[in-house]
């Protein structure tokens, strides 16, 4: 018998809301899990995790196999003994940070062989071997390798997408651990039939779980939506789908408006080690002058505990003074913001007024985003240079 199930429990247009039940709990979706790819979310602790209500977490095959490597995690009892975080898990399969090595690897149908970044030293992925690592690790869900290549080339795109089909195939025949989830990952680029084809390709494999990869890698915004709008047609109705790597906010409002579950990202605790905090506003830099007296927490309404103890004026001089404290608090603030929003886009689905949320949420949000306004700005400077009048 199954230690997963995937219940939807309702739709509103193509946003759907669920839970994935696990064997360490469940997950309810949309969901968002932060990344702890060293088997650590930078700057914090499991128990901030939990404070937050983060359901699920991520942890990275590639770094782990490297250092301290799958045989020890293995003997301290698996991830989720050896970080100390009691809930699900996912483990992707390395295959995007091997990809992105560029001239540290080569790639044949049978595998890729890459040169480690900590040393040097050469090591080799194979579908078999991959799950060999994962199954190892332990994760709730883990991901078969695939290929990601650069989203705009045709000609590559079809090959790589023929090789990830051929290695899901193995992987699935290597996978048997029955309290782990494999998932399978729809590659293509920005291509339609592409997408479709892989979409169509996988789910006569029968997956637990489906994730769309190979997108916020060099696209734009307009056309990461466009594929999701042909890429989840095709997703079987009755399993998870997950978006690999996308954290915007506004990019998640609009994937779910779309019909995908889960998202993973470094984005929101990335930028907090920089000094930027998300609001429903957008980001802000609490960096900034402005901030320099200012008595207010980060966002009024949020219940974490770094706006319910600190001050922007705090915060601002724990960046300058680069006290590491200042790191961990906004990372408290994100992580707290992305689990929040989850909550509210499931509250919208469930009231059936997903489309008026994500109007008003694009509508706020977009006043301080800076990759937004840059798309506005990109778009407004075309129409004058494609003006008559001009």
């Amino acid at each position: 018998m199954s230690t997963f199930s995937f219940n939807l429990h309702s739709t509103d247009g193509f946003a759907r809301l669920s839970t994935f039940v696990t064997p360490h709990g469940p997950i309810p979706m949309p969901a968002f899990a932060p990344v702890g790819t060293q088997a650590n979310v930078k700057t914090l602790e499991p128990r901030d995790l939990s404070e937050a209500g983060a359901t699920l977490v991520l942890s990275n095959t590639y770094h782990l196999y490297l250092r301290p490597g799958h045989e020890l995690v293995e003997r301290m009892g698996g991830l989720h003994s050896f970080m100390g975080w009691k809930g699900p898990m996912l483990t992707d399969s390395g295959g995007f940070q091997v990809f992105s090595l560029a001239h540290r690897r080569v790639v044949d149908d049978d595998g890729v062989t890459f040169r480690s970044h900590i040393d040097g030293s050469t090591h080799r992925f194979t579908p078999e071997r991959v799950m060999e690592i994962e199954q190892a690790l332990g994760a709730d869900i883990s991901m078969a390798l695939d290929e990601c290549p650069d989203p705009l080339e045709r000609e590559y795109n079809v090959a790589a997408l023929a090789r990830t089909h051929r290695w899901a195939v193995r992987c699935k025949e290597a996978h048997h651990r029955a309290d782990q989830a494999l998932f399978g990952i729809v590659q293509g680029g920005i291509f339609p039939d592409l997408r479709q084809q892989s979409a169509e390709f996988l789910g006569q494999l029968d997956f637990p779980g489906y994730a769309v990869g190979g997108l916020a890698v060099g696209e734009t915004k307009e056309e990461m939506y466009a594929t999701l709008d042909v890429t989840c047609p095709h997703l079987p109705v009755n399993k998870p789908r997950y978006l690999m790597g996308v954290g915007a906010p506004e990019d998640i409002v609009e994937a779910v408006y779309r019909g995908i579950d889960f998202f993973d990202s470094v984005l929101p605790t990335r930028v907090a080690r920089n000094g930027a905090v998300l609001t429903p506003q957008g980001r802000m830099n609490i960096r900034n002058a402005e901030h320099a007296e200012d008595p207010r927490p980060i966002q009024e309404d949020c219940g974490c505990y770094t706006c319910r103890t600190f001050s922007r004026a705090y915060l601002r001089h724990l960046f300058k003074a680069k006290e590491i404290t200042g790191l961990r608090l906004a990372t408290i603030h994100n992580v707290t913001y992305m689990v929040n929003l989850m909550a509210q886009i499931r509250e919208a689905i469930s009231d059936h007024r997903y489309e008026d949320f994500r109007a008003m949420f694009l509508e706020d949000y977009a006043i301080t985003n800076q990759a937004v306004r840059h798309e506005q700005r990109r778009k407004r400077e075309a129409q004058l240079r494609n003006s008559p009048s001009q």
